[in-house]
């Protein structure tokens, strides 16, 4: 579940000027047309010259095969170079090569090491992954607090995957106080982004009434005007009733 950047080029200028931006949009358009040898032959020059953004950006070639045969220890050897000039999203994806033993051997404190950096730039991404870190015990003592912790500092940027596992470990009480209207709360928030687990758990708890009112079905009548003397089994959860309790929870759930 750790999590990459495997997007397109990524052309922002990081620690240098307007110059390098020139070549790195160009790439960005060879890329666009496909012509992957192009942008490597763009990125190349000013990677070598020890430009950061460039030296991500030719990692991820590499990682990709684009333009290069794939190679993931050439791509660990320039994910390095960016992010020992402080490159979040390189430590982000250097961590990831240790954390999956790709161009590298696997080694859990090494990725540890390189998504820290990251996450006290205050990088979603490396939050989350150094919170599942910690809650797996990888290349750290294992510490659902500590997990939550940078769960938390993900979940307030919006990062969807972090709201749902920070629901989940207020809804289990795993590493903060169990309290179910902070669990809807963090699973509203990814729901509306779209996450489907969160979807899921989210209509679970409103039919549970587990943080939200709980809606009271309408009785049964007899046909006499009277209630059934016996209730009726209780269905099995459909998605279709799912999605009719998560709907049925924002029209219940204050906002917050």
């Amino acid at each position: 579940m750790l999590k990459r950047i495997l997007a397109g080029l990524i052309v922002a200028v990081v620690t240098t000027g307007a110059a390098v931006a020139g070549p790195l949009e160009d790439a960005d358009a060879a890329i666009q047309r496909g012509d992957y040898a192009t942008a490597v032959s763009l990125i190349r020059p000013s990677a070598e010259q020890g430009n950061a953004n460039s030296q991500f950006n030719l990692g991820l070639m590499y990682e990709k095969g684009q333009g290069v045969p794939q190679d993931n220890t050439e791509a660990a050897k320039w994910y390095r170079l960016a992010a020992e000039q402080g490159h979040a999203m390189a430590q982000v994806n250097l961590g990831n090569v240790y954390a999956d033993g790709k161009g590298v051997l696997q080694n859990y404190a090494e990725a540890r090491k390189w998504y820290r950096p990251a996450a006290e730039q205050a990088y979603a991404m490396a939050q989350f992954n150094l919170g599942l870190m910690y809650e797996k015990g990888q290349g750290v003592r294992q510490d659902d607090a500590e997990a939550a912790r940078w769960f938390r500092l993900a979940a307030e940027q919006g990062y969807t995957d972090a709201q749902t596992i920070l629901g989940s470990n207020y809804q289990d009480g795993r590493g903060v106080r169990q309290d179910y209207t902070e669990a809807v709360k963090w699973y509203q928030l990814a729901a509306e982004q779209g996450d489907a687990n969160a979807q899921f758990l989210l209509g679970l708890m409103c039919d549970q009434g587990q943080g939200v009112p709980r809606r009271t079905p309408p009785r049964r009548s007899s046909g006499t005007g009277l209630p059934l003397s016996r209730a009726s089994p209780r269905p099995r959860p459909t998605s279709a009733s799912c999605t009719t309790a998560v709907e049925a929870c924002r029209r219940t759930t204050p906002r917050r």
